[in-house]
């Protein structure tokens, strides 16, 4: 392995060019070490931003999938028999969630909750697949956090369904 140029000699090699004396130059990445590349600390390549931003995704999607899944299935439970026995109308009337506002507080903030994380999520993925700390995880954190929508109004309609269906009464 060639040793690195003596940068302390006082003389340069011919055909290079030497810094005034008392001039340290620009900022120089450490030298490699053994059997590995340079490293400069000002473009770090650490994971943790994506890992960050893939954490808050999946906590957006689980834990307001979770909460929205509980409260739909108690909504359509406890409201079912009331909004069945109504007439179906244009304007539908809200008094019929008066029995269960509790559990429509509680879908309404697993929302905002959801929401607040996801757009967390989504911007922190772009910044660390921007800034090269974590590109992959941060591809994945903007790809869970944008399904977690998906997720999340596929919950809500498939638990509202099930607690409408069991709540109404109807049909046995």
């Amino acid at each position: 392995m060639p040793h690195p140029p003596n940068f302390t000699a006082p003389y340069p090699a011919p055909g290079s060019y030497a810094p005034p004396p008392g001039y340290a130059g620009p900022y120089l990445a450490s030298p490699a070490p053994v059997g590995g590349m340079a490293t400069n600390p000002r473009h770090a390549t650490g994971a943790g931003l994506g890992l960050v931003a893939l954490l808050a995704a999946i906590a957006a999607t689980v834990i307001s999938g979770i909460a929205i899944v509980i409260a739909a299935f108690n909504i359509g439970l406890g409201a079912g028999r009331e909004i069945a026995l109504r007439p179906m109308d244009v304007r539908f009337d809200w008094s019929a969630l008066t029995p269960v506002r509790d559990w429509v507080l509680v879908a309404e903030v697993s929302f905002w909750i959801g929401t607040a994380l996801g757009v967390w999520a989504i911007i922190q993925g772009i910044v660390a697949i921007a800034k090269n700390r974590g590109r992959g995880l941060g591809v994945a954190a903007i790809v869970v956090a944008a399904l977690g929508l998906i997720v999340f109004v596929i919950a809500l309609q498939s638990a509202l369904t099930a607690g409408l269906a069991a709540g109404t009464g109807i049909g046995g």
